[in-house]
């Protein structure tokens, strides 16, 4: 057959994202650092270590996403590097982020920098976390810096990732850093602080960078109750709770339930793009069985490593045609899968990838696509069980090995398109289905 082409417009943007801790290494002021020390956190008490050694030489990974074909880049600044001590500014760690951030367009690629990305500055716990009102102030005085002294080298911010992801996995499940408060009521504390924050770093970027992009990343899974009415109301509820609720305050400000009511001052239509962090369907039941979600994969799943996640690209789509009510761009931030042998990942690319063209082809305006990652990572209470990168790393000697997931990438990178040749050579199995005939 001849070779089919699904093209992607000329200025879309191709890239790969990490987050600092999770590549950095040696963050020793992070209160995952203390987290990650003590038995049973960490699966197998694995520890982050050195990482993938980005504090000292990013540079070497950028190549590779240079090489890669990559125009974009997305990478999270580190909150307790920035500042160690309540108040006190680290110039040297401002001075590397800007070393990182030159590098990304010298090697051209454009940045997108996360503000917050699962860690904070040990001070910070021990000062109240997000349950505290005064967060805001000290939020505010680290973006402050950071706009002061980067400002110029960032055409798009992220200001906080996945919020409720965070909110829940520190509140409430305790796979992440406990705070001094957990549960219910510190949950919803922490998610209206955490939306005081963002808008607070919204107005301080756009202030001194009006042209600056700027949202967060939400995760949006997709829940499924397939049992019965009940487990599809307790479906529906988990979609409010997890996805409407953060979104319909960025819109017009107003608090939800269970947040409470009022509004919040400077909220409202505080995102210039939507950014989407999508990974997979959760089956869910009432009453659940063990924290929100049931992951009972049904026999025809097609499920990643480590029980992860089920492999559903119809789900990106439907998240897409989703949030196109909101009128903006829509950047997709993260998207992936753990998979260290690499069997599934060209399958997954090309899938997902699919999806994204097909909402173009409607006229979405989706913009970008910011794969995880571009190497494997330290993934948190995961530790180095999940391996997410396009390119392998051996942890003990930091050697670096290509995926074939990684070569197809590239190919579609410098092709703008994915194409049946693609799917014959990384992902046979997909000829009868993507491109028949």
């Amino acid at each position: 057959m001849a070779q089919v082409q699904m093209m992607f417009p000329a200025d879309f943007l191709w890239g790969t994202a990490t987050s600092s801790y999770q590549v950095e290494g040696n963050n020793e002021n992070s209160d995952w650092w203390m987290w990650e020390q003590a038995d049973g956190r960490i699966l197998h008490n694995q520890k982050s270590g050195l990482a993938c050694n980005w504090w000292a030489d990013a540079e070497a990974d950028l190549d590779r996403a240079a090489e890669m074909g990559n125009n974009a880049h997305r990478l999270s600044l580190e909150w307790s590097r920035i500042e160690p001590e309540p108040g006190r500014i680290d110039k040297a760690a401002l001075a590397r982020y800007r070393e990182i951030l030159t590098a990304v367009h010298n090697r051209g690629m454009e940045p997108m920098v996360t503000l917050h990305h699962f860690s904070n500055p040990l001070w910070l716990v021990e000062k109240g976390d997000f349950n505290s009102g005064i967060v805001v102030d000290y939020f505010q005085r680290y973006v402050t810096a950071v706009v002061q002294a980067l400002g110029d080298l960032i055409p798009k911010w992220i200001t906080i990732n996945e919020p409720m992801v965070y909110v829940t996995a520190r509140y409430l499940t305790g796979a992440f850093p406990a705070p001094q408060k957990t549960g219910w009521p510190a949950a919803m504390e922490a998610t209206r602080n955490l939306l005081r924050c963002h808008a607070a770093a919204y107005h301080i970027i756009k202030e001194a960078y009006p042209a600056a992009a700027v949202s967060v990343a939400k995760n949006f899974p997709i829940f499924l109750g397939k049992r019965n009415a009940v487990d599809r109301w307790w479906a529906g509820r988990l979609d409010k709770l997890f996805n409407q609720l953060w979104m319909g305050a960025m819109v017009d400000g107003r608090l939800r339930w269970p947040l409470g009511r009022g509004k919040i001052k400077g909220l409202a239509g505080t995102f210039d793009f939507v950014g989407v962090n999508y990974y997979s369907r959760y089956y869910v039941k009432f009453p659940p069985p063990d924290g929100f979600i049931e992951q009972d994969w049904g026999p025809e799943a097609i499920v990643s490593d480590g029980n992860y996640g089920e492999v559903y690209p119809a789900g990106l789509f439907q998240v897409i045609n989703r949030v196109r009510k909101y009128g903006k761009p829509i950047y997709i931030t993260e998207n992936g899968l753990p998979d260290e042998d690499d069997d599934l990942r060209p399958y997954f690319l090309l899938t997902h990838l699919r999806e994204i063209w097909r909402a173009i082809s409607f006229n979405y305006p989706v913009m970008g696509y910011y794969h995880w990652s571009l190497v494997d990572n330290f993934e948190w209470d995961r530790g180095w069980t999940q391996r997410f990168g396009l390119i392998g790393l051996d942890v003990a000697t930091q050697e670096r090995t290509w995926r074939d997931s990684g070569r197809l990438y590239a190919e579609i990178c410098f092709g703008n398109c994915i194409s049946s040749e693609m799917a014959e050579k990384y992902a046979p199995q997909l000829m009868e289905t993507m491109f028949p005939g």
